[in-house]
């Protein structure tokens, strides 16, 4: 957790600097985010199950990919950057929309969140950082929003905040 992320406000103005691990301890600042979701042409969407050494949600399902705008980085370069790190490919991506979270992994860590939606098509070889992804799958939409509500605590809270308007939007 070395890198250095960029402080907003609820209008995603840029009012400082912090360091990663700093933006996740509880109380968490607000802090720039992004969230990624590739359908191949099936429509399948494709979810990671995020590494279980991490130290918010590891071992937890999450959309596509999701991670930081560096310091001096825009959304779309830091997207397509960290999309082809966690999973080895990139493609073009379509900003949707973008929503503020709150959320506790637990006592000590924590997410808040000004997250910018990204959407895109894929449908080759997917090639997951072991670092990162601890696996990841194509999976229907329809049957993902059945599991999220029988399986809630399987998934990530910003996924489960946001999935359903991304159906209805992309």
């Amino acid at each position: 957790m070395s890198d250095t992320l960029i402080l907003v406000d609820s209008s995603d103005r840029e009012v400082g600097y912090e360091q990663k691990e700093k933006c996740h301890k509880n109380p968490a600042p607000l802090h720039r985010a992004f969230s990624i979701f590739i359908f191949n042409r099936k429509g399948e969407l494709l979810i990671q199950r995020r590494n279980s050494k991490k130290v918010t949600w590891g071992g937890v399902w999450s959309n596509t990919c999701c991670s930081h705008p560096r310091k001096g980085e825009s959304l779309q370069n830091a997207a397509k950057r960290r999309l082809k790190e966690e999973l080895g490919f990139t493609t073009d991506l379509r900003h949707l929309f973008h929503f503020t979270y709150d959320a506790a992994w637990n006592k000590e860590w924590g997410e808040h969140e000004l997250d910018h939606v990204f959407v895109g098509e894929y449908d080759g070889e997917v090639s997951p950082s072991k670092e990162e992804v601890e696996n990841c799958k194509w999976v229907d939409a329809e049957e993902l929003k059945k599991d999220m509500k029988k399986n809630a605590g399987s998934y990530t809270p910003w996924f489960k905040i946001c999935f359903e308007r991304v159906l209805k939007e992309k």
